[in-house]
């Protein structure tokens, strides 16, 4: 179901408390590029303007509570774009890591990084290295951001890693499982995402961690990233709390569990 984001409707926002929120939140930030056009600019200042979107939402994530938000920044798929508008993606990471630091830090943010990060310029493998560690013992929020990752990738590797298991003989076929799987994904240490939201109009999770996906609810809105406010993402949050998530089973069954 497409949702388009707009004022947080009358009558939703006070069931909208504490329990009901979404412990993870994922989210593709898409349609900076069309955001620019629509401006008359160049697409790399739609993602200069993006980082304005990001910066506020994740403040505001904290101070609402969600423990863990999950960010695709440069997907695996995006060297192929342009190579004036990768150059421009990639000092933008590199640039907004080193000055956000002092947020992550000051609202006790933890940064987490999931992806092939070799592909990129030293600088900015530095800049990661050196934040994920000033930030390692942080434990409001965990900040993960997705870079040069794709889920069938991850999905890859972990099968490759268990394969290597079994090859050894520290691991039988048989002893395979769901958990196992998890374990060698990378976001092993994150709970699976409640809430995803896209913006920018797509209606697809376009390779972002797919295995993880599997329960989560989706929220799909038409705003371009860079106007997706503080009202648009109270916006699916009240969505999402109208949701009744069943995880396979029936309505009566979740009544009684309650």
């Amino acid at each position: 179901m497409k949702e388009v984001c707009s004022v947080p409707r009358a009558g939703i926002s006070n069931r909208n408390q504490q329990d009901s929120l979404p412990h993870h939140v994922a989210m593709i930030m898409d349609g900076n590029g069309r955001w620019a056009m629509q401006q008359g600019l160049p697409r790399t200042a739609g993602h200069k303007k993006g980082v304005d979107a990001v910066r506020e939402l994740v403040k505001y994530c904290r101070h609402r509570g969600i423990f863990y938000l999950t960010l695709f920044a440069f997907s695996s798929e995006n060297w192929s774009r342009p190579q004036e508008e990768v150059r421009v993606l990639t000092d933008l990471l590199c640039a907004s890591i080193d000055t956000e630091a002092r947020l992550l830090i000051d609202n006790d943010i933890k940064l987490s990084v999931i992806g092939d990060i070799s592909r990129f310029p030293d600088s900015l493998q530095k800049s990661i290295e050196r934040t994920c560690q000033q930030t390692l013992n942080n434990c409001s929020m965990t900040l993960t951001i997705a870079l040069n990752y794709g889920g069938q990738w991850d999905i890859q590797n972990a099968c490759k890693s268990i394969a290597r298991m079994v090859e050894s003989g520290s691991l039988a076929a048989a002893e395979i499982s769901q958990q196992l799987i998890e374990s060698h994904l990378c976001t092993h240490d994150l709970p699976d995402p409640d809430l995803f939201i896209r913006t920018g109009g797509e209606i697809r999770i376009s390779n972002f961690i797919l295995w993880q996906l599997a329960y989560t609810e989706l929220f799909f809105t038409d705003t371009y990233w860079p106007d997706f406010d503080v009202d648009c993402f109270e916006c699916a949050l009240n969505d999402y709390a109208e949701r009744q998530r069943r995880f396979g089973n029936i309505e009566c069954q979740i009544k009684e569990s309650a």
